[in-house]
């Protein structure tokens, strides 16, 4: 397993790691998405290479996704505060509701097999493929959003989507609050929050879900991988401001397109594994 990788072996990996944590930076501060749909199939081909047994490999990867939005959204959420593009009466608003959905994905996601969390992951990539390939929503359900009520609902289900895949919300927040007439650089920005907001507890439930697996690698904290970690965070924290800026500048159209592709090799990529 990992004590048998030889060092071109080691390097071929931490270079795909360190190419993945910056694009997945750059994409977290453009879209204010937290790079878990980056990261998930990354780290679960990876898991596989090392040979980590199947019946953790998936959840070793959602968990550390999760863990690696922790410092990529707050460092977002930081980049778009400075230029007061957050809606920061939502994010209040949200401090309960979001870590309450996170908490029951998290949960579903480590007690759930293997086979189970790869078939939602794929059905949930392909579900937010389309709506990248589609690009803007032209349309509307309202000129502002809902009541508290609705709000409280949208935070849970986007906490709890968000944290059984280990993603940071950005691409469902972003619908979200665009359906509602809101800004596309607000709801980027804002998204940033909801990142953190899912993420810091999701981590710690995936810990806690997969603590004492005899199947986990050497240097797992539940099921997050501490040495993945050390490579990934400091190459997303570098690369976020980089796009941060590039979402107050240009038309990010083009990039939606690309990574609509992505998700949509990645849900069949995920099917196929599943026959």
């Amino acid at each position: 397993m990992l004590t048998s990788i030889d060092f071109h072996s080691a390097a071929v990996i931490i270079g795909a790691l360190a190419l993945a944590a910056g694009l997945a930076g750059f994409l977290a501060g453009l879209f204010g998405i937290g790079g878990g749909a980056i990261y998930v199939p990354v780290l679960y081909q990876l898991y596989q290479w090392l040979q980590v047994p199947e019946a953790v490999a998936m959840h070793l990867a959602v968990g550390t996704s999760i863990a690696t939005i922790v410092p990529t959204s707050l460092r977002s959420l930081y980049a778009h505060l400075s230029r007061e593009a957050v809606d920061r009466r939502l994010l209040k608003e949200w401090c309960i509701a979001v870590p309450a959905g996170s908490i029951a994905g998290a949960f579903l996601a480590a007690s759930a097999s293997s086979v189970t969390l790869r078939a939602i992951f794929a059905a949930l990539a392909f579900v937010i493929s389309l709506k990248l390939l589609f690009g803007r929503i032209e349309w509307t359900l309202g000129k502002d959003l809902p009541g508290k009520a609705g709000r409280s609902l949208a935070g849970v289900i986007i906490g709890f989507s968000s944290a059984l895949i280990g993603i940071g919300g950005g691409v469902l927040n972003n619908t979200f609050m665009t359906l509602y007439g809101r800004p596309m650089i607000q709801s980027v920005a804002t998204s940033a929050g909801v990142g953190a907001l899912i993420a810091v507890p999701g981590v710690a439930t995936y810990i806690f879900g997969g603590w004492g697996d005899p199947l986990l690698p050497p240097f797992s904290l539940g099921f997050v991988s501490l040495t993945t970690l050390v490579v990934v965070a400091p190459m997303s924290l570098i690369a976020v401001p980089f796009g941060a800026a590039l979402a107050h500048k240009l038309s990010r159209r083009t990039l939606e397109i690309g990574f609509g592709i992505f998700l949509v090799l990645v849900a069949l990529r995920f099917a196929i594994s599943l026959s």
